[in-house]
């Protein structure tokens, strides 16, 4: 093999090496359903205020790779907890706008009533890549929250 192919061959293996390690740092759908599985019998196990606090707190059990959890009162639509941006707790889900302009909460809030569960996708900060990205959340009533953990697309 001639030096020019050899370092071509090189260098198509170390693309395909990083975009392998990139995948394995991101969560998929599956990871996302698994972690608000955790986070539902926590909730059940722990109770409201002490769930709540663990799922915006304990960076262990609550956040892997750039998933983490959030969730907001069915009521009135105000964060309750955040796993990435505990700034958020208080704010008004309901009336804050993706970077497209997309009231999200709603749907969220929307598919929750339809469904008790389902996915929605909005644009949001990526804390991994610091950029908004597209993202789709797996949504879910638990108690009088809904709860949600996103993937990055």
């Amino acid at each position: 093999m001639n030096c020019s192919k050899f370092f071509f061959v090189l260098a198509a293996a170390a693309c395909l090496q990083i975009g392998a390690a990139s995948a394995a740092d991101k969560g998929n759908a599956e990871d996302a359903v698994k972690l608000m599985n955790k986070a539902e019998k926590h909730y059940k196990e722990a109770g409201k205020e002490k769930a709540l606090a663990d799922f915006t707190n304990d960076k262990t059990n609550f956040v892997d790779r750039d998933l983490y959890l959030f969730c907001f009162n069915k009521t009135d639509g105000h964060w309750t907890a955040h796993g990435n941006n505990p700034a958020l707790i208080g704010r008004d889900l309901l009336q804050i706008k993706d970077a497209n302009g997309k009231l999200f909460g709603g749907e969220m809030k929307q598919v929750v009533a339809d469904k008790k569960e389902g996915w929605v996708d909005y644009m949001w900060m990526n804390p991994t890549t610091k950029k908004i990205d597209a993202k789709t959340s797996f949504v879910r009533g638990i108690g009088d929250q809904i709860c949600g953990v996103g993937i990055y697309k």
